[in-house]
């Protein structure tokens, strides 16, 4: 066992091996709230685009800081979500993109941010049930205040009755 792999305790207080799991979600994001301040932004980059025309220096503008979000995302995130990413989301050309293509790519980025996010959350949830489900487990394991099961004295009374007086 390892500092960065948590021992697992069964029911009867032995430790349990270790399954293989997922990666953890440090694995998979770094550096969350980074991740969420760029999707944030995105977010609102995209609201923009919806509700005012752009000329074509605001549509360079826009397709260079989509660019620099994704960079900046991948600097964040594990290596397998930074390949989905580069898998998603298609590099623009050199020429200026119509405000149509930068809707949809930004609107493609935020909607994969909030997948994203959903997972992180689904993930957690999961994370949570599980630990209660040992924290469970071991409370069961626990002797009760009348389990005689670990007790080796003897009692002094004459009757089995184990609701009985002790002396």
């Amino acid at each position: 066992m390892t500092e960065e792999q948590p021992e697992t305790i069964g029911p009867d207080g032995q430790p349990v091996p270790a399954t293989p799991s997922e990666t953890s979600l440090s694995d998979l994001v770094a550096q969350p709230a980074k991740v969420m301040r760029i999707g944030g932004m995105i977010r609102q980059l995209l609201d923009e685009v919806k509700a005012a025309p752009l000329d074509e220096a605001s549509r360079v503008r826009l397709r260079d800081i989509h660019l620099q979000s994704i960079k900046e995302l991948e600097d964040g995130l594990a290596p397998e979500l930074v390949d989905e990413l580069e898998r998603l989301s298609l590099p623009f050309n050199d020429e200026t993109p119509s405000e149509g293509e930068l809707r949809i790519a930004q609107a493609q980025l935020v909607g994969w941010l909030e997948g994203l996010f959903h997972g992180i959350q689904a993930a957690l949830y999961a994370q949570q049930v599980q630990a209660q489900a040992q924290f469970q487990n071991m409370r069961l394991a626990l002797p009760g205040p009348n389990d005689t099961k670990g007790d080796d004295s003897t009692t002094t009374g004459t009757s089995n009755d184990p609701n009985g007086m002790y002396l």
